[in-house]
């Protein structure tokens, strides 16, 4: 089994946007907010890409985080390099973890590189000029057949590990990267970092030979979870993907569940708008749900309903960021994974043990249990109130609730109504 950073396997990342997380959108701005997470239950923080940013064919008056001019730079926009290590220290300081954004497959079309190297570093088109990946007009191909490039990517990651003591990376469009890159490349920054985090935005079944990627991203469950929110198909299909999904990867591989990222939100919308009164149940089914590494976005902490603009300032009013209703249920949501190992990650949680019931195109039962925790999940998936009917065998018995707080008791036999995507998360 892969080992995987100790802090990884019960852990809740944070993806935080510093273009539009406060008014100032600095990262000393952003290191204000920092405690807040702790608070929440934040265990690691991955950054949305501080590098500069490209000029030529901007996108918007800011340009795309993604279109990258210089990897070993902050973007002037949010502070200095100074501002970064103070950003890294506090976080340190309270006990989480920071990764960084890490973009392998492309540059900016001005990017150091595209005059300061070889012509062979890119992808060239007819013309000779550096080739455009589908329909980034902002950015320019990288060469993975040329080794330099690959040698000169492994170096920028570690400078950042080496000299700035950030703990690891979420690899854009990992998929599009030849998988050598990546064995080459943390087989060099574990030398560096042994307990160092990758996070792969891919679904690939090879991101996880010989221990590359500690985690990849859960996309096929984040679009079911939007389809069962607006009934475009039932919860079975959920159901019959958990279980094909369970011999798709190692035991030890995690899988990035949210309902909400900075792709989802800039281009599909809120999870208000999205998934409607389902937003609360599917934000609780990505705490639970096996292999699970849960995802809180930027604004999710306080329930802000805004799909932020991507190339531009669109930032969160500073009279929107207070505590409220839904930061304390996300702070119910991190007390129970943090304190329920059944649910960790990587192979050390419990299996999903699935308890029948009368209404299985709407409801799922399950427990998972490591010796001496269990966690019972019931929870209505559909719009309709449902009369519920199942026996729960040897998991009867006294419980808590674990957004309540309160003792809760699971008969032998339920009979019992249930409103629509309502739900019940039983912990002992």
């Amino acid at each position: 089994m892969n080992q995987h950073p100790e802090w990884s396997y019960g852990a809740v990342l944070y993806e935080m946007n510093v273009r539009q997380l406060t008014p100032e959108g600095t990262l000393r701005a952003a290191a204000a907010r920092l405690e807040f997470l702790r608070d929440l239950g934040v265990d690691a923080v991955w950054l949305m890409p501080i590098y500069p940013i490209g000029e030529k064919n901007r996108k918007g008056t800011l340009g795309s985080y993604y279109s990258i001019r210089d990897y070993c730079a902050v973007n002037p926009e949010l502070g200095t390099m100074d501002d970064f290590d103070d950003f890294v220290a506090e976080a340190h300081r309270l006990g989480m973890k920071v990764l960084m954004d890490w973009v392998a497959n492309h540059t900016s079309r001005d990017a150091r590189w595209i005059a300061g190297k070889p012509a062979s570093w890119y992808e060239r088109d007819a013309s000779g000029e550096p080739a455009v990946p589908w329909d980034w007009t902002d950015t320019a191909k990288l060469d993975y057949a040329n080794r330099d490039v690959w040698e000169a990517q492994a170096a920028a990651m570690e400078f950042w590990i080496a000299r700035h003591a950030v703990d690891g990376f979420r690899c854009d469009m990992a998929m599009l990267v030849p998988i050598g890159f990546w064995q080459y490349a943390a087989a060099r920054l574990r030398r560096v970092k042994p307990d160092l985090f990758l996070l792969a935005e891919a679904e690939q079944r090879n991101l996880f030979d010989d221990g590359v990627f500690d985690a990849c991203y859960g996309w096929e469950m984040h679009h079911l979870l939007n389809d069962v929110a607006q009934q475009r198909v039932r919860v079975t299909a959920l159901r019959d993907w958990l279980r094909a999904d369970r011999g798709r990867y190692p035991r030890s591989a995690m899988r990035l569940a949210f309902t909400s990222n900075h792709d989802e939100n800039s281009w599909n919308g809120s999870e208000f708008a999205r998934m409607g009164a389902a937003r609360g149940i599917m934000a609780a089914f990505t705490f639970v749900v096996p292999g699970g590494l849960p995802l809180i976005y930027t604004g999710q902490e306080v329930g802000y309903d805004h799909s932020f603009a991507f190339f531009d300032r669109d930032p969160i009013p500073a009279e929107s960021y207070r505590a409220n209703a839904y930061t304390e249920f996300y702070r119910r949501l991190t007390e129970l994974r943090h304190a329920n190992p059944a649910l960790a990650a990587g192979g050390r949680g419990g299996d999903m043990v699935e308890i029948s019931n009368n209404a299985e195109d709407c409801l799922m039962t399950f427990v998972r249990e490591v010796p001496g925790n269990q966690v019972v999940a019931v929870m209505n998936l559909s719009p309709y109130a449902i009369e519920t009917d199942y026996y729960t065998g040897i998991y009867a018995g006294m419980y808590t609730d674990a957004l309540t707080g309160r003792p809760s008791e699971l008969r032998g036999h339920v009979v019992e109504p249930m409103g629509p995507w309502s739900y019940r998360i039983l912990t002992r």
